[in-house]
């Protein structure tokens, strides 16, 4: 019974592949890269590779960032998929996974499965499946039961959304897998909203780890993407944008920020709004320092020749302020 599966699945694939129908179907397309550019089997049987515990470590520590921003997200997103027999997992652009959270008392078989810190994900040893094509085509799927390659992986279910840096880079993947055969689409549609939620939120703590001096920006909503973030320096000058933002006000994903002007990119109206924000902030500024520069300047934590420009810019008088407080 066993072997009669195993060809099924294989000869299943293999026909798909052959009959030209990646052309007009992305899974069979996966295939296809798993069958000719990877040279992998369908009907394998090999356990999944793992890394070491020292080459583990390694990669545990390159992707520091990642992981740290990433704890709240998933102990909330566990929360919500756990009780009905899910993992989270958490691997980094290679496709190896670097932390995950699940139940102790489904540890050994995911551990069978490969669902593990350390297992490798990447098409290029896995084939088609949640983390590994998720890399490659960068966009939120579900790879579910025998959509993956290997015959051996036929009995998952796997979600996996990408997680983008501070610079719009694709910075690893974020994924719920099951082992389980009564999950219903419906329930599965459920997993996909809550891991996009969750990759949003490690996206964002991220960003604001990245640029902890900045101010942050939510920018608007708009048709198809919603609201991003943007990092405002002292100067008013956006200096970093996430790729839900890029992706709302045009910015090219593949390029680093230039410093601009946060009117330039948000338009007049949000001109307006930064320069009511700003000239509180300088007046208050102005007012807790009696009206001098210098100190005001330190405060805000600019030079004394950006705030002269900044009050020129406003129109505001340090004199005055100095007159009025009194």
């Amino acid at each position: 019974m066993k072997e009669h599966r195993l060809a099924h699945h294989a000869d299943r694939v293999q026909a798909a592949i052959g009959a030209g129908q990646a052309a007009k179907s992305a899974l069979v397309a996966s295939w296809r890269r798993s069958s000719r550019l990877h040279q992998l089997d369908p009907s394998g049987t090999r356990p999944p590779l793992r890394l070491t515990e020292p080459e583990l470590q390694q990669m545990i520590e390159r992707v520091g960032p990642l992981i740290r921003a990433a704890q709240s997200a998933m102990d909330r997103l566990y929360q919500a998929v756990g009780a009905v027999g899910c993992c989270v997992l958490l691997a980094g652009r290679d496709g190896v996974p670097v932390d995950r959270r699940g139940a102790p008392a489904d540890d050994a078989t995911f551990e069978s499965w490969g669902l593990w810190t350390g297992s490798r994900w990447s098409e290029e040893h896995e084939g088609t499946n949640g983390i590994g094509t998720c890399l490659v085509e960068q966009r939120g799927l579900t790879i579910a039961r025998d959509q993956h390659f290997f015959t051996r992986n036929t009995l998952l279910s796997c979600t996996a959304v990408p997680v983008y840096d501070h610079h719009a880079r694709l910075a690893g993947v974020l994924d719920v897998s099951s082992c389980r055969s009564d999950l219903t689409d419906t329930f599965a549609s459920l997993i996909a909203l809550a891991a996009t939620e969750a990759a949003r939120r490690i996206e964002a703590d991220l960003f604001r780890a990245a640029f902890g001096k900045a101010r942050i920006v939510l920018t608007p909503s708009s048709e198809g993407h919603g609201g991003g973030l943007l990092a405002v320096d002292a100067d008013d000058l956006v200096i970093g944008a996430t790729r839900s933002a890029r992706a709302a006000l045009g910015i090219a994903v593949d390029r680093m920020i230039e410093p601009t002007p946060t009117g330039d990119l948000l338009g007049d109206a949000t001109r307006d709004k930064f320069g009511d924000v700003q000239r509180g902030v300088l007046q208050r500024a102005l007012v807790r320092s009696h009206g001098n520069v210098s100190a005001a300047a330190k405060t805000l934590g600019v030079s004394r020749a950006t705030l002269h420009r900044k009050l020129k810019r406003f129109e505001i008088n340090s004199t005055e302020i100095d007159c009025h407080h009194r």
